[in-house]
């Protein structure tokens, strides 16, 4: 596996912190934080929120995936319970979002 793809959630993060910065202005040392810059900065948060959690959890199911096929290929039985790890996997981008919305609230 390559390290460096972490398939479409990964490439949604990139291309949505890069909209990010191309959109923010710069604060300087000097200025006081307006409510603009902070507002900037919970939007930048909220993004690294959603990206890391897609990421890890891109990660998480692409290596759960992976064991889950090798054992259903070996006992068609275990479907059910290999399932249940990917579907873990997949909930820390629930999270994720739900962080992220909770950061943008307040």
């Amino acid at each position: 596996m390559r390290p460096w793809v972490f398939g479409l959630e990964g490439f949604n993060f990139l291309l949505l912190v890069l909209f990010l910065f191309l959109l923010a202005q710069p604060v300087h040392a000097q200025d006081t934080p307006t409510a603009a810059s902070v507002g900037q900065n919970r939007f930048l948060g909220a993004a690294i929120a959603t990206g890391l959690a897609a990421i890890g959890a891109g990660i998480a199911v692409g290596v759960a995936g992976a064991a889950a096929i090798g054992a259903i290929a070996e006992k068609p039985e275990l479907l059910g319970r290999t399932l249940i790890f990917v579907g873990l996997a997949e909930g820390i981008v629930i999270y994720g979002l739900v962080v992220s919305f909770l950061i943008l609230r307040g």
